[in-house]
């Protein structure tokens, strides 16, 4: 492997080049690393995309009679378009591993045109060996970052690459003016809605210290008090609430960030398709700047259901040292000794007692632990699962307790899953080596969690053991957990129902959808955007 201070027949590496190698090896890799594939990125028709389609093969028709390869990347890396005019090196490239769906990050295949001019946000060219990986140093490539100019954000890398004995000169030129002809049909592509909501951003973010993030689709923006507040968990987090069920007027969430601070998120809609997102710090209730426990009244019912962490919160409320009763021993133990064993352990002072799965109970056991709940002087937590059972079958022992706690499904608190997930993969993976990235948290927050917490927890676990460094994406995940679903109001998915319904039925003709739902082509195009169907 060459040093980073020289390349042979090079002579003394630049300085970009030296400082990409050396990020390179401080990644762990060496030469023979092999890109991954990443088959997400191949279905997605971006506005990156749409953009370049022309613009390329315009680019294409240029290079006619040359060797000369196109590569257009997005802003992960992944490689989303290769184009070629000479069929022979398209294959060759192809056969080189170099299509659809690969990843050039830096931090997975070291020094190249597309991962660097990403880490760098500025162009770059590559020569040869100055490429980390082995396989590449048969080409010289230079790699130019594509910039929305509406949003400012980085949206991807144009690659242009020949052999490495071919005359280079021409590289840096053409592949700036294909950037600029792609970024110009970026900010024609951009939508009314975006437009709206970046003003609205922009005159927030005139407030140096206020903390906001704009979301819309295809757009994310955050203020830099913003960016210092949150991690990565919290970005999905803030998305979720600003997504989760829009409505018109303003609705605010609490939410406590992995830093553990407790903050209010203030979502203001802007235009069909964003939210502005004000981040305010919740009042001090309690020391630390976290709000005081909550006052617990005995006996205690915690009603949830299956593994969205009855347990958990039924031995938090009832403290170190407590006994534990669980209903499902009765099959085990008989339900005479069972009663036997809650009379002594409710008989008399002592730490507290958590009897679980009440909702096993039959009638004579309900009967006989609503008698010992009305005479033990010990602190009780009962568990169970939310249903009619509690008003009818154990409403004896519900009326008795003088506090309860509803413990919200997963499904129902999605903003919570970025945060449940990295905590459960530190404790999966200690060392800090593995890392959830931000589309995966997304795709994880998506899911139904019928299992809640305890299926979450399976995931994770899997996940941590298939892969024990680097970035978890979301082709990681189990098959059955990579689906897309679409959380939101019940009003707003049969909305998206009816309008799939509409399309499907016009042959996705949307001019005759439109028509057969009573609108005009630009509304419905506008709910299209609003309710993300492509």
């Amino acid at each position: 492997m060459p040093s980073t201070s020289t390349y042979p027949g090079l002579g003394p590496a630049r300085p970009e080049i030296a400082s990409a190698w050396s990020r390179s090896r401080l990644n762990g890799l060496d030469e023979n690393v092999t890109p991954r594939f990443d088959p997400d990125a191949i279905a997605v028709d971006s506005a990156l995309l749409r953009a370049a389609r022309p613009v390329l093969e315009r680019a294409c028709a240029e290079l006619e009679g040359t060797s000369v390869t196109l590569l257009l990347a997005d802003q992960h890396g992944r490689v989303v378009d290769v184009r070629c005019a000479d069929r022979s090196t398209l294959r060759g490239v192809a056969d080189l591993g170099v299509v659809p769906g690969i990843r050039l990050a830096e931090d997975e295949v070291g020094a190249n045109a597309v991962g660097t001019p990403i880490e760098t946000r500025q162009g770059l060219l590559v020569a040869g060996p100055e490429h980390f990986m082995a396989a590449f140093q048969g080409f010289t490539c230079y790699g130019h970052p594509i910039v929305n100019p509406v949003t400012r954000r980085l949206e991807g890398v144009l690659d242009i690459s020949g052999r490495a004995g071919d005359d280079h000169r021409l590289f840096p030129p053409f592949a700036r003016r294909v950037v600029r002809d792609i970024e110009e049909r970026l900010q024609l592509d951009a939508s009314r809605s975006q437009r709206q909501l970046l003003t609205a951003f922009q005159a927030a973010a005139t407030h140096r210290k206020r903390a906001v993030v704009a979301v819309g689709h295809g757009l994310v923006l955050a203020t830099p008090a913003a960016l210092d507040l949150l991690e990565p968990a919290d970005h999905a987090a803030v998305r979720l609430c600003a997504t989760s069920g829009r409505v018109a007027d303003a609705v605010t969430h609490r939410l406590t960030l992995a830093c553990g601070r407790d903050v209010r998120l203030r979502c203001v809609p802007v235009d069909d398709d964003g939210v502005l997102v004000d981040i305010l710090p919740e009042q001090d209730t309690g020391r630390g700047g976290r709000r005081a426990p909550r006052a617990v009244g005995w006996p205690l019912l915690v009603v949830g259901e299956l593994g969205c962490g009855r347990t958990t919160e039924a031995r938090r409320a009832a403290g170190s040292g407590a006994e534990i009763l669980d209903a499902t021993e009765t099959v085990r133990m008989g339900e005479r000794a069972w009663a036997a064993n809650a009379a002594r352990l409710l008989d008399g002072a002592g730490s507290a007692v958590v009897v679980e799965n009440i909702q096993l109970l039959s009638d004579q056991l309900t009967t006989l632990l609503a008698r010992c709940l009305r005479a033990t002087s010990r602190n009780v937590v009962l568990t169970s699962t939310p249903g009619d059972h509690l008003d009818a079958d154990h409403a004896a022992l519900a009326v008795l307790c003088a506090d309860r706690r509803d413990l919200l499904p997963l499904r129902r608190r999605r903003h919570e899953i970025p945060l449940l997930a990295q905590r459960m993969l530190a404790e999966a993976s200690p060392g800090g080596r593995t890392r959830l990235t931000a589309e995966t948290l997304r795709v994880l927050a998506e899911q139904p969690w019928p299992g809640n917490l305890a299926e979450l927890r399976r995931v994770i676990t899997a996940v941590a053991e298939l892969r024990s460094a680097g970035d978890i994406i979301p082709t990681d995940l189990p098959a059955s957990h990579r689906g897309r679903h679409a959380p939101g109001s019940p009003l707003r998915q049969a909305e998206r129902e009816v309008i799939v319904a509409a399309l499907a039925a016009a042959g996705g003709n949307r001019l005759q959808a439109a028509r057969a739902l009573g609108v005009s082509r630009s509304t419905l195009y506008n709910r299209l955007r609003a309710l993300h169907i492509d």
